[in-house]
């Protein structure tokens, strides 16, 4: 799966508030639950899940990018959401630079090949520095989504 196939312009926020990696999972699964992707009742433990996963092991890759994923049962489709932050999230990030791009996504429970697909392909489109830059640099969610789905199926 691409970035452009998990990902919906209400789900891009555009100035996470958050300052560490915690709050920043903590925020982006707030819009998960308030765009209904999550039920209310199950944001806890979908949100241990993530953690469980990122305290093993940081997901922020270097160049300014944090991918916090997991699967669970508590979700029927692959769902995701960007946070984004002007001045850095520190994220135990394998760099040790602040992350300023955060894609927290999750799988269904037993969907490894797609969880592994879907980490890959979003790792690679936020590896390229000229898309990172023009994500940071773009004025509102509605243009950072425009500028995804042009990256992953070549519109304009």
């Amino acid at each position: 799966m691409k970035l452009a196939d998990i990902l919906q312009k209400d789900r891009i926020v555009t100035e996470l508030e958050a300052t560490d990696r915690w709050e920043a999972i903590e925020e982006l699964m707030s819009v998960l639950v308030r765009c209904g992707k999550i039920s209310p009742e199950h944001r806890d433990e979908v949100t241990a899940v993530v953690k469980k996963r990122e305290s093993s092991m940081s997901t922020g890759i270097g160049f300014g990018v944090g991918i916090p994923h997991a699967s669970t049962e508590l979700v029927d489709e692959a769902v995701g959401v960007l946070g984004r932050s002007l001045k850095g999230v520190n994220f135990d990030a394998l760099d040790n630079q602040p992350v300023q791009l955060v894609m927290l996504f999750l799988v269904p429970q037993g969907q490894f090949q797609k969880h592994l697909h879907t980490l890959a392909n979003i790792a690679k489109l936020l590896h390229n520095k000229e898309f990172r830059k023009s994500i940071e640099a773009a004025p509102d969610a509605e243009t950072i989504f425009e500028m995804i789905e042009s990256q992953c199926y070549g519109q304009s």
